[in-house]
């Protein structure tokens, strides 16, 4: 069953498992959040639940957002965010979502907005390497460099690297995987690092990466074409 949630990056910590292990990893709080609209296909031609996240006073909102919250009977939100879920057609407005609806071992994808890290060069903003300090380089050592013939091509091709903003775009972590979850709380352990500052807006949702599942038994190949296959006393096809 596909899931989904709003949550806030709160900051990152460790914890120690059963076989005193320590795992690093970020502590989102996720939830609760209330679906503020559904979509179906006979209205919309897709099926979509919107949800609502963190509480606002309804003077803060535009008269469209407050309208729109009025109009589907829940309380004001600060972030809104349509999920297309396999399961939405079960879903309701008003229906809240909490962070139980996630548990410990689950797969997750999350997305937020990295950290800002402003106007950069090449060297910091792509990892390009520097010139040479001697023989006369000039004041040109962390420098893009040649950007390639005049008469032909006569042109930058795109994605040509560059000095720019750095930062500040929506990144997805894919395939992270869910240490604890604390219901009373509303609050999920993630392994590892995931996008944004503390108090960053983060989407978290199913993996869309398919998981094998390791550490199965291999026996002796019934592929014909293979030499294990053909000659069961072959040292590969041994156990």
């Amino acid at each position: 069953m596909q899931k989904a949630i709003i949550g806030k990056k709160v900051g990152m910590t460790q914890i120690f498992d059963e076989s005193g292990k320590v795992i690093p990893v970020t502590v989102v709080e996720a939830g609760p959040c209330v679906v503020t609209q559904k979509k179906t296909v006979e209205t919309d031609g897709y099926t979509a639940v919107q949800l609502g996240f963190e509480d606002i006073k309804e003077h803060k909102l535009s008269k469209p957002e407050a309208g729109h919250l009025k109009k589907a009977g829940v309380e004001a939100k600060r972030h809104l965010k349509e999920f297309r879920l396999e399961n939405a057609a079960d879903m309701n407005v008003g229906d809240v979502v909490k962070a139980d609806v996630f548990a410990a071992g689950d797969k997750i994808d999350v997305t937020g907005i990295s950290k800002g890290h402003g106007y950069q060069g090449v060297i910091k903003r792509h990892g390009a390497h520097r010139t040479d300090m001697t023989h006369g380089g000039g004041p040109v050592h962390r420098h893009a460099g040649s950007m390639g013939a005049s008469s032909h091509q006569s042109r930058i091709f795109p994605g040509k690297i560059g000095a720019g903003q750095m930062g500040n775009e929506q990144v997805t972590i894919e395939n992270l995987d869910i240490v604890q979850v604390n219901a009373e709380l509303n609050m999920i352990a993630i392994r590892g690092a995931i996008p944004g500052p503390k108090g960053g807006l983060v989407f978290i949702r199913n993996t869309v990466k398919n998981n094998r599942i390791k550490n199965v038994e291999s026996g002796i190949s019934k592929n014909p074409q293979k030499a294990s296959g053909r000659n069961p006393q072959k040292a590969s096809a041994r156990g």
